[in-house]
C-alpha cells in the first residue's frame, strides 16, 4: 500500500510542476507579446506606394512598400504559431531587371514589421499566389506560356518547392486548380 501512495504522491508532484511550467510559458508569452492579438493590413497611398501595417494589442508599426501590390494574404507560413503577411509586389530585381510579380513575406518581430523573405523568383514566372493549408500555392507560367500550379513550404531561409499540382496546362485549367 505504501508503494502505491508514494507513486500517487510522486505523480501529483510531477503534474503540479508541469502545470507550473505551462503557466510560466503562458506568462512569458504574454510578457514578450507572443500571445498578443495581431493583424496585418495594407493601405494604399498612391499607385505605387503602400503601407503594410502590423497592429497588436499595444502598438502599431508600418513598413513602406514603394511598389505596386497585386495581392496580400496572411497565414502561419513557418509553422511557429504566429501569422505572417504575404505580399505580392511588382518590381525589378538585381537578377531579373524586368518588372515582374514577386512575393515578399513579413513577420512580427517584437511588435515591428520585419521582412522574413523578399523573393525574387519561384520556379517559373509568378502570376499569382495564395496561402493554403500551411503552404504557398503559386500560379506560374513558363517561357512557352503554359501554366503550372505548384506548392511551396517554408524551409528555414525561404520557400522550398514541395510539389506540382499541374504542369504545362492552359490558363483555365490551371486557374481551376489554383483557387483554394
Amino acid at each position: 500500500m505504501f508503494g502505491a501512495h508514494h507513486f500517487f504522491t510522486y505523480l501529483c508532484t510531477m503534474m503540479e510542476r508541469w502545470w507550473q511550467r505551462l503557466g510560466m510559458l503562458i506568462v512569458v508569452g504574454w510578457l514578450t507579446g507572443v500571445c498578443q492579438a495581431q493583424t496585418f493590413s495594407l493601405v494604399q497611398k498612391t499607385d505605387s506606394l503602400y503601407l503594410l501595417t502590423l497592429t497588436t494589442d499595444s502598438m502599431s508599426h508600418q513598413w513602406t512598400l514603394p511598389y505596386p501590390v497585386y495581392r496580400m494574404e496572411t497565414g502561419d507560413v513557418d509553422g511557429n504559431g504566429t501569422i505572417e503577411a504575404l505580399v505580392g509586389v511588382i518590381k525589378a530585381t538585381r537578377f531579373y531587371p524586368e518588372n515582374g510579380r514577386r512575393l515578399f513575406i513579413f513577420k512580427n518581430y517584437q511588435g515591428l514589421v520585419r521582412p522574413m523573405w523578399l523573393g525574387s523568383k519561384l520556379g517559373g514566372i509568378l502570376q499569382d499566389f495564395h496561402y493554403h493549408e500551411g503552404r504557398v500555392r503559386s500560379l506560374e507560367t513558363n517561357v512557352k506560356g503554359q501554366y503550372t500550379v505548384a506548392e511551396y513550404l517554408w524551409d528555414d531561409f525561404g520557400l522550398a518547392f514541395e510539389r506540382f499540382l499541374i504542369r504545362d496546362a492552359d490558363e483555365a485549367e490551371a486557374r481551376r486548380i489554383f483557387e483554394p
